[in-house]
């Protein structure tokens, strides 16, 4: 249920501001619609100090995820967090400068290597002496031309060329490209080298060494956030002769709580319901059962809009029935109970909800495994009677034949779907009851059915039924006079002449649920393709069996990974778009935010952004 919110303005003196903030920061109800940009150059400073903090916890706790042994050795640091961020910020800029440094030295002793450890010191004394000597790096294996009273000596030789040192009693220049001289030598570069390494060493030692203090920077960073919302807060915030006002919006179970605050501390309140003009927060509270659904809206980064529905409960329901079809498979789903266990037992302090959505999810995938015979593709005469008692006769391919057993599963998928779309214009006829738009949601209804039985015809050739033109005509005539209150056709005129490519879209939207047969026996059949490749010629042998064994547990690894894709791509879009889309959903929703204290109370707010 998406909780009903009021527009609330408060009002407080001028000089209360600060007071007022922080009374409503403890309160935690009000989610702040600014009145104006908060900026400032103290909310910058707060923003970059935060950005630094949230980098160096990133950074320090991966740093404990890769060395969880030394990380639990380190002390603690006794420095405050802000001195942890400096340290951090100061390492990193070491690490930075040295890391470069490194890769510098690495390239110039590449460059230096094949012609060895000399100092060119040595080079420039031979020449005062009168032997010139320069240094070449040659390609490919043809040597230039060089002349006669010169010599030519080859230091080193691999797939680029040669490394060659040209000697002579007179300055002489070959056809090839002179290396330069380096300021150190190879000795002195490998040297710099360790040293360079060592220094990363113990910059990255540093690092480690600062990883216990993880809390007080989460901590920190709470303060931060804390400071930042009451700052923008304040910014926020406009005064007209020595009285400041805010906006925000607070949902109507907090009221009572709001209106309380504000006659212990003097403040005017004004509530109304939401400007329509004014983008509303939007709060979902449902009960227990429907909760678990929480977890895909967070992956996906939906909420709906707070003047569109709430479908949790729906959406849990049918992507709980779409995630049973498409694995399709009982022993897929006892593999995903026991990884949701296995993964709860080790994680006792996250949030249930996930671990919930995946026990639903895989409770209805074994049921539906059972009334299909699906056991990891094993072919149903090998399933004990029992078990072979559960399925459903009527999507047997043994017991009615596969195309019979194909178009029955179709027919379902079809059926599913104008039952999931009935359900949508339902809910609108409901909301609308008031209009005579209700009745041209009734005329969809009609149409949703029509494209039921229109697609059998289309797809498995069933007879289509004569009633069911009438139904049509009914349909289509309700749509055509109430879609559009007369005192609104001019302004949404544009309904009527797209009306066609709607009626085209409702019958492609019906169709398009036969993706949950599609995908549902492709699952089953590249199970049933791994195990025939596994043992299809027996097993005979420790060695066999051992391959076998692999292709199994690889082949079915990557059946269940396609499966879980499936889902996402099909299962969640049946609800998002088909489905939404008839109940006029566009999922316009951002989430009620309310000013709060994020952290525990470790300082006065109000000194900190005076």
């Amino acid at each position: 249920m998406i909780v009903p919110m009021k527009q609330i303005t408060l009002l407080c003196l001028e000089d209360d501001k600060a007071k007022t903030l922080q009374t409503l920061q403890e309160l935690g109800v009000l989610h702040l619609h600014h009145l104006q940009p908060p900026e400032g150059r103290d909310i910058e400073g707060l923003r970059r100090e935060l950005e630094t903090t949230q980098n160096a916890i990133r950074l320090l706790d991966r740093l404990a995820d890769e060395n969880g042994a030394a990380t639990k050795q380190a002390a603690k640091s006794p420095s405050a967090p802000t001195q942890i961020v400096d340290q951090v910020r100061h390492l990193l800029e070491q690490k930075k400068t040295l890391e470069e440094r490194r890769e510098s030295l690495t390239v110039e002793k590449t460059r230096l290597e094949p012609f060895g450890d000399f100092e060119a010191q040595a080079i420039h004394d031979l020449a005062d002496d009168g032997v010139f000597v320069k240094l070449y790096q040659i390609p490919g294996r043809d040597l230039p031309e060089v002349p006669e009273d010169a010599l030519l000596v080859t230091l080193h030789t691999d797939a680029q060329g040669r490394a060659a040192a040209l000697f002579n009693t007179r300055p002489t220049s070959i056809n090839a490209r002179e290396f330069t001289l380096p300021d150190r030598s190879l000795s002195e570069l490998k040297t710099e080298l360790v040293e360079t390494n060592q220094a990363l060493q113990e910059v990255s030692d540093g690092l480690i060494n600062l990883a216990p203090s993880l809390d007080d920077l989460r901590g920190y960073q709470g303060d931060l956030e804390d400071q930042i919302a009451f700052s923008e807060a304040k910014a926020g915030m406009q005064s007209a002769t020595k009285i400041a006002y805010l906006q925000g919006f607070c949902p109507v179970p907090q009221l009572d709580r709001l209106t309380d605050a504000a006659q212990g501390n003097g403040w005017g309140l004004v509530i109304d319901e939401p400007d329509p003009d004014l983008r509303v927060p939007t709060l979902i509270e449902n009960p227990g059962w429907v909760r678990p659904i929480k977890s895909v809206f967070g992956m996906l980064g939906i909420l709906p809009g707070y003047n569109e529905v709430d479908i949790s409960a729906l959406f849990l329901l049918f992507l709980s029935i779409f995630f049973a079809i498409l694995v399709g498979d009982a022993g897929y789903g006892l593999v995903f109970l026991g990884l949701t266990a296995f993964l709860r037992a080790k994680n006792r302090k996250a949030a249930p909800e996930p671990f919930r959505l995946l026990t639903i999810f895989s409770g209805a995938t074994i049921i539906w495994g059972v009334l299909t015979g699906n056991y990891f593709g094993i072919n149903p005469s090998f399933l004990p009677a029992p078990l072979a008692a559960l399925r459903l006769d009527w999507l047997s391919p043994e017991a009615i034949g596969q195309d019979a057993a194909d178009a029955n599963f179709m027919t379902m998928t079809f059926l599913i779907g104008a039952i999931h779309l009935t359900i949508a214009h339902a809910w609108n006829f409901v909301r609308t009851l008031n209009s005579t738009r209700a009745l041209a949601q009734v005329g969809w209804i009609c149409l949703t059915w029509t494209m039921f039985f229109l697609a059998r015809t289309m797809v498995l050739s069933v007879p289509f039924p004569s009633w069911v033109t009438w139904l049509f005509v009914v349909g289509l005539t309700l749509i055509v006079l109430f879609m559009t209150p007369v005192r609104e056709l001019k302004k949404e005129w544009t309904g009527h002449v797209m009306l066609a490519l709607d009626v085209i879209s409702n019958f492609v939207d019906v169709v398009s649920y036969v993706r949950l047969f599609a995908v549902g026996s492709a699952s089953l059949a590249v199970a049933v393709a791994f195990n025939q490749m596994a043992v299809g010629n027996g097993v005979n042998s420790l060695l066999s069996g051992l391959i076998a064994a692999v292709i199994l547990f690889f082949g079915h690894a990557l059946n269940i990974l396609l499966c879980a894709m499936g889902v996402l791509v099909h299962g969640v879009r049946l609800n998002t778009l088909e489905f939404s889309g008839h109940v006029g959903m566009q999922w316009a929703g951002f989430k009620y935010s309310p000013f709060t204290r994020r952290a525990l109370p470790k300082q006065d707010l109000t000194q900190s952004v005076e």
